[in-house]
């Protein structure tokens, strides 16, 4: 089945505020196998809601309008849907007796207005607000359902999981699902990746595979549709295998997982310690693994040594390294790692340090990036990394504590 969304409100296509409720309410329908053909964004005015509920009805048969059920002069979302249905509006007695209470128990004026919040549409159905006061709309008229939400996103979430979804089983006769399985690459070049993806799911067309870059890492979405829970898991794992068979090199777990989640998994599971001596990130690679439950279990402490006086004074990096090779190279990010291992005392120690931009330093250029990695009883590694320039400061500094993660992860899952 095929719908589509539409949301309500100046501060949206001013882009004052993101659309949030459309991409949560696209990926709902997704999982139950509805598919958003159309996103629509529209302003405050009558008219254009009006237009855009018309233009929604005459190519989708479900269509949702989200945002402006509020009392105010700009919430003129149900009266145009209305307009557009060519129905009227309905009070909801139940519903106006509560906001009448909500306003006695909390002491509050209540103005004539807020008898707007207990409408909906004439001929359909009002949907229960668990959170908020507005009651929402669900309207059907032979193959045409309208669904009409509010907008907050705490009342829409809410409406969305108790009174929507639920009811969407009765407008198709089909039982197929969406079922989908994320699978996340670090260091891996998208457009590369999913050559070698879809080479791999070639002979599999139930399976579709579709990627989404973030700093540091690509996420692989593999998406099958299929009649059964049982049939769509089979599915899944069987594309995840001949992925894994294409392409191993870079990967590093599934569904929700993070990097330094992942890292946090592995150092618990093996009893050991990690700790970080940082310079151009500045500390965000620690608070990145502290950012984890139970990061305490793994991570006593660690520096942020972004002068070089501090790199020798902290960790005890001897003054000819950093005055014979730099600041910024392999000989500096290995005894960065070694010292803080040693200082620690952790099983591994991390050291981070390059160009974050956008000037040059040292004559090496943005994005210019060494991490050393020291283990207990193992050879130190180093690793250059050239990052691009232009994606700035912030993306650098984020895409190095992932290759620094990423360094880790690789020798854990030795």
């Amino acid at each position: 089945m095929d719908a589509e969304i539409i949301t309500v409100g100046n501060e949206i296509v001013l882009g004052q505020i993101d659309n949030t409720n459309g991409r949560y309410l696209a990926d709902c329908l997704r999982r139950k196998g509805v598919v958003a053909r159309w996103q629509t964004t529209t302003d405050d005015q009558s008219q254009n809601i009006m237009q855009a509920v018309k233009k929604a009805v005459n190519r989708v048969n479900l269509v949702f309008v989200c945002g402006g059920l509020g009392p105010t002069a700009d919430d003129n979302t149900l009266a145009a849907t209305a307009s557009a249905l060519r129905t009227h509006l309905a009070i909801d007695e139940s519903q106006w007796q509560k906001i009448k209470q909500s306003f006695k128990v909390r002491e509050k004026k209540m103005l004539k207005e807020n008898i707007r919040q207990a409408c909906f549409l004439a001929g359909g159905q009002p949907l229960a607000n668990p959170v908020g006061l507005a009651v929402g709309s669900w309207w059907q008229n032979g193959v045409k359902t309208v669904v009409v939400l509010p907008g907050p996103p705490r009342e829409f979430h809410a409406m969305v999981q108790q009174e929507v979804l639920p009811r969407l089983s009765t407008l198709s006769k089909s039982r197929q699902l969406v079922a989908e399985l994320v699978m996340h690459y670090y260091g891996v070049p998208e457009s590369q990746l999913m050559n070698t993806i879809e080479q791999s799911l070639v002979n599999s067309p139930d399976i579709t595979a579709t990627s989404y870059v973030q700093p540091g890492e690509v996420q692989v979405r593999l998406t099958t549709v299929a009649t059964n829970q049982l049939q769509a898991d089979q599915r899944l794992q069987a594309a995840r295998q001949m992925v894994l068979a294409s392409q191993s090199a870079g990967y590093f777990g599934d569904g929700q997982v993070s990097l330094a989640g992942q890292v946090v998994r592995l150092l618990k599971k093996k009893h050991q310690h990690v700790t970080a001596a940082e310079s151009l990130t500045g500390g965000l690679l620690q608070s990145m693994i502290c950012s984890i439950p139970g990061a305490s279990e793994v991570f006593d402490g660690g520096f942020v040594t972004y002068a070089p006086e501090q790199k020798e004074a902290l960790l005890g990096i001897k003054p000819q390294v950093i005055e014979k090779y730099g600041v910024v190279s392999g000989e500096t990010a290995g005894a960065m790692a070694d010292g803080c291992r040693t200082k620690i005392g952790a099983d591994y120690g991390l050291g981070l340090t390059g160009v974050a931009g956008p000037d040059k330093l040292e004559g090496q250029p943005a994005g210019t990036v060494w991490v050393g990695l020291s283990g207990l009883d193992q050879p130190i590694l180093t690793r250059r990394f050239q990052l691009d320039p232009h994606t700035g400061r912030q993306s650098i500094r984020l895409q190095s504590a992932q290759a620094a993660l990423m360094m880790l992860y690789e020798q854990l899952t030795k």
